[in-house]
């Protein structure tokens, strides 16, 4: 699977690159609104479908999507030139402005099941353990600017707890981390690429835990 981050520059101002998957960060887009897009006043997700439509892969951009003045920090996933969906922020910090969303969402494309991480939601451990053991072939984790590095700690930890390489794309930086928690590519260009190899290691892990007692039943 081979990935462009595209770190700088507006969604309109890319000319395309041939990469299996293109990774923009939330200033790609800028905000949508629900209602206008309905209308046919903007046409902010058919771009994305068509940019999809035009390299014949996979479009993940970062936006902040307006539904009756409910404004989120959210993912557009379009592949081929068709809109599979968007994933929202499922954890709001602090009554932000940015609301919380529906729900976690896992995206079975033509490349692999895409787990999306979305902004801050990196910060919560259980976005990423949902999407490990939904099945997710990798966590693509889409942010706004990089919060004095933590999050390049977050990716890595994230990726060894739960067995899935994780891709991080903000503005000016792009870095992947692979199942054994090691740094296998950073870069502050724009656009850059990486080469994803799928990896499924499964362990089995047993630990003792004291009490959980049940009863077998004998008859039935």
């Amino acid at each position: 699977m081979r990935i462009c981050f595209v770190t700088s520059g507006n969604l309109s101002e890319f000319r395309g690159e041939q990469a299996d998957v293109l990774i923009f960060p939330f200033h790609a887009l800028g905000e949508v609104s629900y209602e206008r897009e309905l209308k046919g006043e903007t046409n902010l997700f058919e771009d994305v479908a068509i940019l999809s439509k035009t390299g014949r892969n996979i479009v993940v951009c970062g936006c902040y999507t307006n539904a009756r003045n409910l404004r989120r920090k959210s993912v557009v996933v379009a592949e081929r030139g068709r809109i599979l969906g968007v994933s929202d922020m499922v954890n709001r910090i602090d009554g932000s402005e940015y609301r919380s969303g529906a729900g976690i969402k896992l995206f079975d494309t033509s490349v692999g099941k895409l787990g999306i991480v979305v902004a801050e939601d990196l910060y919560f451990p259980h976005v990423l353990e949902t999407l490990s053991l939904c099945g997710a072939d990798v966590a693509l984790c889409v942010l706004e600017e990089l919060n004095e590095g933590l999050e390049l700690n977050l990716t890595r930890a994230g990726a060894f707890f739960f067995g899935i390489p994780v891709c991080l794309c903000a503005y000016g930086y792009a870095q992947v981390a692979d199942p054994a928690g090691r740094l296998r590519f950073s870069s502050p260009k724009s656009p850059c690429f990486y080469e994803l190899t799928r990896e499924q290691e499964y362990h089995i892990v047993e630990t003792r835990k004291r009490g959980f007692f049940l009863k077998r039943k004998t008859e039935y």
